[in-house]
């Protein structure tokens, strides 16, 4: 041994049991899931085992019964497919093998046979979505409720026998079970998750409050008004299982061109035999005919196209969705967490009176630190970006949906609503919002000091991306948001999107989805309330990045990182994937046709046609690859 060479160590040494029995399950697996394949390559073992040691006519015997019953298999389903009126290039495919064992190519025969059922595994793989749409819903459903009784003890219950009438209690930072009808006096809740809105969202005594939103800082009472099955929350997980359901399969691309690809090479074969008089010329020229590029072509390429998806940060759930992006010609687009960023941030500040805009921040973020409210985490935010100090305090108190008092600094300070604020203090002026605006009120010391506006601004990419979207050939672009028509409008004026739909429900949605007319439809979405046309729309894009998962599940794909510029590059991966597949299949059936020209007038025997039919793969697999990198930009 080379005495400079550092110590290795083998990978079974470092290799855990655990490691160890996973690959060995992921293989079994794997045989599982595709048993022709396993089963063809110890075949094509076994018979070249046979070959080299002198058995060839055992090794024939065993390849050339193994071909005949797979393809009288395959030829089963193949003719149950043709009578429901699907012609594939299975034909083709049998009708090489049954011709290779007949002019004793047994081993070409195999290699037809694995390249039939390999390229339908890789394609499964390529195609086969995940059936997860719904995990993310049913986790986050609550399996209990909190009961109060005549008595005032409180118990817990399964959600399913929660019945209308009920008084449950709604713990901080619970999700509400069930519709209902608020009974104390206030509450804050969250409903980003249903109604797509980052801002939260204040209840009052009378008011609904929505099953699926979550509550806010303070236990409250809610009056039941909807059994689990009637409530918001399980139509929505209906909405998603309806329309996850009524999505059909992508017929396979290949088997668009398999008729007039397999009329062809059958006419050849047979003018070819005619002519010559001698069989063995029609077994030749289907040798070179194999449909091998057409099964593998695709596949690969929309292969290629996912891993570049995902190297991108976008992750594509199933070839037929690359291929659906590449013909979008209607893009529509949720507003909050969308073509906004998701969060409110700090906009402005109007200090009142004597006070400087960077001492109103400074105590406001002091008092916020000791409140739950989302708002609270942008001011503090905000201060600290401008570097300003924050004091502390020991008798801040947080009142429920309404704001929070802190002694900071030498200084009482109320931070929250107007009306809360004016309790505290006089003179207090309502802020001239515009729409998607928010204000925070700050009074110190009994005077009021002045107004934070807030907002969830929208992207900086959103009118680039939508710009774009509109020269890769999407002709449509509009709005689909639960929010009030004022802010929708003022997002879609920033955006360049003039066709806007407000105030809107998540089934409004998907409704107005399925009633368009320019397909395919894209739709881009990130909360809860987003699952259901995102499931339904012929592309579903979720920004997953800051959404829900739910909205992952349901969407066809999933944009990692938080940019909107992914979709129109999700669309342009699609739209190159599919040139470089329908290229490579053409280039396969140029080559192919070529070689059967040939090969009819007696230029290829079967040996030499079987090696230049794997040059022709190559080929094939070698253009189909390109669709693993960035293409040239126009």
């Amino acid at each position: 041994m080379d005495a400079t060479r550092p110590h290795t160590t083998d990978a079974s040494e470092t290799t855990s049991p655990v490691a160890r029995a996973s690959t060995q399950f992921s293989l079994v697996a794997a045989i599982r899931r595709y048993p022709l394949v396993a089963l063809t390559l110890l075949v094509l073992v076994v018979a070249g085992s046979l070959a080299l040691t002198g058995l060839g006519a055992a090794a024939q015997w065993l390849a050339s019964i193994y071909a005949i019953a797979v393809a009288f298999h395959q030829g089963i389903g193949m003719v149950k497919d043709i009578l429901r009126g699907h012609w594939g290039i299975d034909i083709l495919a049998l009708t090489a093998i049954v011709s290779t064992v007949a002019v004793g190519e047994y081993i070409a025969s195999l290699i037809i046979v694995l390249m039939l059922s390999g390229g339908e595994a890789l394609e499964d793989f390529a195609a086969g979505r995940a059936q997860r749409e719904l995990r993310s819903l049913l986790e986050r459903a609550p399996l209990s409720a909190h009961r109060e009784g005549p008595d005032g003890l409180t118990e817990e219950i399964p959600v399913a026998e929660v019945e209308v009438g009920d008084v449950l209690i709604i713990k901080p930072a619970e999700v509400v079970p069930v519709d209902g009808t608020m009974l104390s006096d206030s509450g804050s809740f969250d409903e980003s998750a249903l109604t797509g809105e980052s801002l939260p969202v204040d209840r009052f005594a009378g008011d609904p409050v929505i099953s699926g939103t979550v509550n806010g800082s303070a236990a409250l009472h809610i009056l039941v008004t909807a059994k689990e099955s009637d409530s918001q929350y399980s139509r929505i997980i209906a909405l998603v299982k309806e329309a996850a359901d009524s999505k059909a399969p992508m017929v396979r691309l290949a088997d668009r061109y398999a008729v007039p690809f397999t009329i062809v090479a059958l006419v050849l074969a047979g003018m070819a035999w005619f002519l010559s008089k001698d069989p063995a010329r029609f077994a030749e020229v289907l040798v070179v005919a194999t449909p091998c590029p057409l099964l593998i072509a695709a596949p690969v390429a929309f292969l290629g196209g996912m891993s570049r998806a995902a190297k991108a940060g976008i992750i594509v759930k199933n070839g037929g969705t690359l291929e659906q992006l590449g013909r979008v010609k209607t893009a529509a687009f949720d507003k909050t967490g969308t073509l906004t960023g998701g969060h409110p941030t700090l906009e402005a500040i109007t200090p009142a009176g004597n006070f400087s805009a960077d001492r109103v921040l400074s105590l406001a973020a002091s008092a916020e630190q000791y409140s739950s409210h989302v708002l609270a985490a942008a001011v503090i935010d905000a201060a600290q970006a401008q570097g300003l100090e924050i004091y502390s305090s020991n008798n801040a108190v947080e009142h429920a949906t309404n704001g929070v008092t802190a002694t900071c600094d030498g200084s009482v300070v109320v931070v929250g609503k107007s009306a809360f604020v004016a309790q505290q203090a006089n003179n207090v002026v309502l802020a001239a919002l515009v729409p998607g605006q928010l204000a925070v009120y700050v009074a110190i010391d009994g005077v009021f000091a002045g107004t934070l506006l807030m907002r969830d601004h929208i992207r900086e990419n959103s009118a680039a991306t939508v710009s774009a979207l509109h020269s890769l050939g999407v002709r449509h672009a509009m709005i689909l948001t639960g929010d009030a028509q004022s802010t929708a409008d003022h997002v879609g004026r920033a955006a360049g999107i003039t066709e806007i739909r407000a105030n809107l429900l998540p089934e409004d949605k998907v409704t107005i989805v399925n009633s368009m007319l320019d397909r395919p439809v894209l739709m881009v979405g990130d909360g809860i309330n987003d699952a259901p046309v995102l499931a339904v729309a012929d592309v579903g894009i979720a920004m997953g990045a800051k959404g829900s998962t739910a909205a992952s599940e349901s969407a066809d794909v999933v944009i990692l990182v938080d940019d909107l510029a992914k979709v129109a590059q999700s669309v342009e991966i699609g739209q190159r994937t599919m040139k470089i597949a329908i290229q490579s299949i053409w280039i396969g059936i140029i080559l192919s046709v070529g070689l059967m020209i040939l090969a009819a007038f007696g230029y290829i025997p079967a040996v030499a046609g079987a090696l230049a039919q794997e040059l022709v793969d190559l080929a094939t697999i070698l253009n189909a690859l390109r669709a693993l990198v960035v293409g040239r930009r126009k």
